[in-house]
């Protein structure tokens, strides 16, 4: 991948190499947090219709065959769960047609048969690298009471996944391995990393607090000269 300004990739020749016969073979995404983040469908709208700011970052992803995506589909990353091991196999590219909806039901209907998997026997999660977790997608589908799920529509757009274009989604065959965990070692190491920076910056705000308070207020500050004594006179008056 590379990056670049977005008023750099808006000034783009056309693609004439013979590595890239044509912009089909490209996805271009925002960039924030040194991650992709948006996908930028340029064949659908023009690039300035995404209201992008003017430091914006762009990240071109070359393809191996011609892509054009459509409004509904939305692209995700997904990954198998290699049985016996905390790990997942390489990365896919996914894409679901979401014109039934952004159900749980669809998405996963969608994933069995991607892997030819039965739908019943797969469970599937979405991935916050930010986090290092992973949020089951059926089981959060089967905690929604019956009342709630009317009035929320079962939407993956919304909380709590707030499911976009580049998400990861771990896949986990039933028919193989039947435990909970989704998580890999590599999560609990960026965990244990993450614990120990919210403790240095702990430890760090806990040692400036005790600093301060051995300082005397105003020790640094001169005091203010007194000023002349007044004069003070007392009459002492008769009561009989």
């Amino acid at each position: 991948m590379c990056y670049m300004p977005c008023s750099v990739a808006m000034a783009l020749p056309s693609f004439s190499e013979p590595s890239i016969p044509s912009p089909g073979f490209l996805r271009a995404w925002t960039v924030e947090g040194q991650r992709p983040s948006r996908l930028l469908r340029t064949d659908l709208q023009q690039l300035r219709e995404y209201k992008l700011g003017r430091r914006t970052e762009i990240c071109l992803e070359p393809l191996q065959r011609e892509e054009h995506l459509g409004p509904q589909d939305v692209l995700l990353r997904t990954q198998m769960r290699l049985p016996g091991k905390r790990a997942y196999g390489p990365s896919l590219d996914f894409v679901w047609d979401a014109t039934r909806g952004w159900t749980a039901s669809s998405l996963r209907q969608r994933v069995a048969e991607f892997y030819s998997l039965p739908v019943e026997r797969i469970e599937i999660a979405k991935y916050f690298p930010e986090k290092f977790e992973w949020l089951p997608i059926s089981r959060w589908n089967q905690q929604l009471t019956k009342r709630k799920k009317k009035k929320k529509q079962d939407n993956l757009q919304g909380a709590p996944y707030y499911l976009k274009d580049g998400d990861t989604i771990g896949i986990k065959n039933l028919l193989v391995e039947e435990d909970d965990d989704f998580s890999t070692a590599r999560d609990d190491i960026g965990k244990e990393k993450q614990k120990q920076l919210a403790l240095s910056k702990k430890k760090s705000r806990e040692a400036l607090s005790v600093q301060s308070s051995d300082v005397l207020p105003g020790a640094d500050t001169p005091p203010r000269p007194r000023g002349p004594e007044a004069s003070l006179s007392i009459h002492v008056g008769s009561f009989r």
